[in-house]
Parts: C-alpha cells; sequence; structure tokens
C-alpha cells in the first residue's frame, strides 16, 4: 500500500533548518491552534459537545479566550474539525486497508475490528468516538456513513439479504457501540468482567461476528470470517494527537 506524502507540517519539523524559516506568528499560529483542538478533544471526550464552553477549551489550553476566535468561529466549528481530523482520516486509512478485499462480509470485519482496537490502544479517541456517533456531522459524512454504504454493498452483491437497509445499519451500528462502550469500561480491567460472569477475551472479533450474524450470515461463517488474520493498518494511522499537530496547519 503507497504511503501518502506526509504533510508539510511534519517535514517542517523533521528538518531543523526549514522550521527556522517559519515564521514566528505562524509557528505560534499552528501552536495554539493545535492546543485548542487537543484541549477539546479530550473535554469533549469526557463531557460531550452540549457539556463544554469555550472557557473550559481555552483554559485548558492555557491560551486567552480571544484567541479562540482567531481560529474557529465558534464551539461547533472546533468540534466539527475534530470530526473531520480524527474520524475521516481514520475512515479514508480503513478504505485504503480493504482496497483490495472482495467480500463485503470481509471489509465490514476489518472495518469494526480495527475500529474497536483504535479505541482500545486510543480511549480518548473511542470516548469521543461515542460522544460524537450519533451526531449527524459524525455518522453522516464519517464512520457510521461508511458502514451504511459498505451494508448497502453487500446488499447490492447479493452476500447479504435484501432486507431493510436502515434497521441493519441501526442494529449492528448499536452493537459495535455497546462493544466500544464495554472496551472502554472494561478493557484496562478484564477482572471486572470475569466479576460480572463475562468475558472480554476477543471482544473485537466477536463484535465482527456478531455484526456479521446482524447482517445476515450463519454463526459458523460469521466466527469464521471474524477470525481471519486482519491486513496490519501500519505506521500510515497516526496517533489522534498527531493527527491534531498536523491538521493545526492553516
Amino acid at each position: 500500500m503507497r504511503k501518502s506524502p506526509l504533510p508539510r507540517a511534519e517535514k517542517l519539523s523533521a528538518n531543523p533548518t526549514d522550521a527556522e524559516r517559519v515564521p514566528r506568528g505562524q509557528r505560534r499560529r499552528r501552536e495554539t491552534r493545535s492546543r485548542l483542538l487537543e484541549a477539546a478533544l479530550r473535554l469533549m471526550a469526557e463531557k460531550g459537545v452540549e457539556g463544554v464552553a469555550i472557557n473550559e477549551i481555552t483554559e485548558a489550553a492555557d491560551v486567552g479566550f480571544g484567541s479562540f476566535y482567531n481560529h474557529f468561529e465558534s464551539k461547533e466549528a472546533i468540534f466539527a474539525a475534530l470530526v473531520d481530523l480524527l474520524f475521516e482520516q481514520f475512515g479514508d486509512a480503513l478504505d485504503r486497508l480493504v482496497r483490495g478485499v472482495a467480500d463485503p462480509a470481509e471489509v465490514i470485519s476489518v472495518c469494526v475490528r480495527h475500529t474497536l482496537l483504535r479505541a482500545r490502544s486510543e480511549p480518548v479517541w473511542g470516548q469521543f468516538l461515542l460522544r460524537a456517533g450519533f451526531s449527524g456531522r459524525a455518522f453522516e459524512p464519517g464512520l457510521g456513513q461508511r458502514l451504511l454504504r459498505d451494508i448497502e454493498n453487500g446488499v447490492k452483491a447479493k452476500r447479504f439479504p435484501a432486507d431493510d437497509v436502515l434497521m441493519m445499519w441501526m442494529s449492528a451500528n448499536g452493537t459495535i457501540r455497546a462493544a466500544m462502550e464495554l472496551e472502554l469500561q472494561f478493557g484496562s480491567s478484564p477482572t471486572e468482567m470475569k466479576r460480572l460472569g463475562f468475558s472480554a477475551e476477543g471482544l473485537a472479533e466477536r463484535t465482527a461476528a456478531a455484526v456479521l450474524r446482524i447482517l445476515g450470515l450463519d454463526q459458523a461463517e460469521a466466527e469464521g470470517i471474524a477470525r481471519r488474520p486482519p491486513p496490519s493498518i501500519g505506521p500510515e494511522l497516526p496517533s489522534a494527537d498527531t493527527t491534531i499537530r498536523r491538521g493545526a496547519v492553516v
């Protein structure tokens, strides 16, 4: 899989001589925007968009209140920027990852598993996805829209039954969301899950299998597809913090 060229910001940071050529004011603007985005991500992951005020973001970022409006028109604008940066890039990486996968069921399995594994490795990213999950911004142009597209592709290919696609999407989406909540709540303490009488082992694969069963596959086939070794997403997908720093270049 061909790597996309690094954004100019990363090229600059890799070469101190070039970095010195960037005007100080421009560097400061980038740093301020990055700090605002990072602060908003953590606060909105914890409290949701409605629960966060602009002054909380600026205080957490250690930035003057008035500086916020040099970068974003509103709280909704910084939320939209985060959704575009974090979820669109992740969704694009998933699209590249499954480009050579012919089976629509395996496409969905790979994407479900990688989404849950990303939430496990970056809980703040996962919590933000849960908070933003049913907003029009995130689940129309974002990951939810991609899931709907993949289900429709499977129906067109006669891989899934031509049932009520909306209900299929809602059921699959709800299963993924519930699995992410479990992962974020119990992923770091599997003993707590055991105390409740459940096992968190292989949660990503089990979720993928459950989604495929919702879409019409029988249990044996769904579990077989979900256990296939998934393609590695590789170093193309940076962490949320790195994504934000790159996205701060305006």
